[in-house]
């Protein structure tokens, strides 16, 4: 593939798009499933270090240099605890809650970098256009949340699900900030993404030793697969496919097809899960959509 900078998505770009955010989408459906075989934060904490071995296998295949002092060590450290933190508030809440509800909750996640972006870079702040997008999809979602108390079609916790959905989402925020507000900011994608790997499999890792997590018979093939997908699919194969295609086109335009991913979630987990949906979920839906395309308009 050519290394020339494009200045508009061509068929090969707008493909490996939709395939993102297919299988971003795809992938809170696969952490329920794998959720009755394996722990939580064992299952995280696998993901996060499966991924991180076949990253470093890939970089050494590239000859990329990952272990150069380049200053990072506190935005890395911090950005992997926060990563750690944003995928525990999932898979947690993935037991409580449906995956077609929590692809959409942790969608807010766009508007907290929205927020704090202007603290970061003063030519970042918010327009008119976009500060309604952030309360047309707070709304939404929290019209939604509320369901959790009145009808919840998922469990009488279901309101604790989408709790830790929204805490996700403040989490995955946050992670951007540090990554755009520290020497992250200038080093490789690879290295970025190795930092949050490493320190979020030790972290998740060390987090269920603590909450006495334990395998209650050997997992099936029913459980490893999905698994397998997380690691080698998403986390590891599709964020390197996203890399690059930031590196060679327009990260606006990029940007604009991340509002596929939770109607590819929410799909996924009806069809696949038969999970139900609501007229609330979809009208949030609709308002986290419309409020990311505000909010990303030039």
């Amino acid at each position: 593939m050519t290394a020339e900078r494009k200045t508009r998505l061509d068929g090969l770009a707008v493909l490996l798009l939709v395939g993102c955010c297919a299988l971003w989408g795809l992938n809170q459906v696969a952490a329920k499933v794998t959720l009755a075989e394996i722990p939580p934060l064992m299952q995280a904490a696998a993901r996060s270090l499966g991924a991180a071995l076949l990253l470093m296998l890939w970089a050494k295949w590239r000859g990329i240099s990952l272990w150069q002092h380049d200053g990072t060590t506190r935005g890395g450290l911090l950005a992997g605890l926060l990563f750690a933190a944003e995928f525990a508030c999932i898979f947690v809440g993935l037991q409580y809650t449906a995956a077609s509800r929590m692809i959409v909750f942790i969608y807010l996640a766009p508007f907290v970098v929205a927020l704090g972006m202007p603290l970061i870079s003063r030519s970042e702040r918010l327009q008119p256009a976009q500060l309604l997008g952030l309360l047309l999809a707070f709304g939404g979602v929290v019209w939604a949340f509320f369901e959790g108390f009145d009808a919840p079609a998922a469990g009488p916790r279901q309101w604790l699900g989408d709790a830790l959905g929204i805490a996700a989402a403040l989490l995955w925020g946050l992670t951007t900030l540090v990554l755009r507000g520290s020497r992250l900011a200038s080093v490789l994608p690879e290295k970025t993404l190795l930092w949050q790997l490493v320190v979020s499999a030790l972290a998740l890792g060390l987090g269920s030793l603590a909450a006495g997590e334990a395998l209650h018979a050997m997992p099936t093939a029913a459980s490893l697969w999905p698994l397998a997908f997380q690691t080698v699919i998403v986390t590891f194969g599709s964020y390197l496919v996203w890399f690059w295609l930031v590196r060679h086109y327009p990260a606006t335009r990029l940007s604009a097809f991340t509002l596929l991913t939770p109607i590819f979630g929410l799909l996924a987990g009806v069809l696949l899960l038969g999970e139900p949906v609501t007229a609330r979920l979809l009208a949030a839906l609709a308002a986290v959509v419309a409020g990311i395309a505000l909010v990303n308009r030039s």
